[in-house]
């Protein structure tokens, strides 16, 4: 596992693999990095499915509103949290492998709960969705993630905590 830097600033995610180490940043994204925060602090991405899983692509997951329920999966990745919609946050940041990007329908202004992790460098996103972490440690869990959209038998983020309350 890396060091972690900023406890604060940090967030694990239990995959059945193995430990995600994400480094968020609140300096280019302060909003979407509080979101994550507060919904991993309440429990809403534990059991979250990864529900659209592109090779070569990304892994997208945090529909905290569908991602649970085994049983409407199809209904994955069309919701989000009780939380408003946030503005968008783009920067000169690009969207390499690793990135955490936050995803969103055609409105900008749209990123709720939603994310993805970019299994490659995919630049063509660049300046159009709010980067705001990267993989620091357990890329190679990412890498595993079942691929679909949605995949048959989806993997979920087991846990989603942040460092400091570790």
């Amino acid at each position: 596992m890396a060091e972690i830097k900023d406890p604060e600033n940090t967030v694990l995610i239990e995959l059945k693999h193995g430990t995600v180490t994400i480094e968020l940043l609140p300096d280019v994204a302060p909003a979407h990095s509080a979101r994550m925060k507060e919904l991993a602090r309440a429990g809403q991405y534990d059991g979250v499915v990864f529900h659209r899983v592109i090779d070569g692509f990304m892994a997208q997951t945090g529909d905290v509103a569908h991602g649970k329920d085994a049983a409407n999966l199809r209904m994955a990745g069309t919701g989000g949290s009780d939380l408003p919609d946030l503005p968008a946050e783009f920067s000169k940041l690009p969207h390499d492998r690793g990135t955490l990007g936050a995803a969103r329908s055609q409105n900008p202004n749209s990123a709720n709960s939603q994310f993805f992790i970019n299994f490659s460098d995919n630049h063509f996103l660049n300046g159009q969705y709010t980067v705001y972490g990267r993989v620091i440690s357990g890329m190679e869990h990412v890498d595993k993630i079942t691929r679909g959209e949605p995949p048959a038998n989806p993997d979920a983020m087991i846990s989603v905590k942040v460092a400091a309350d570790v």
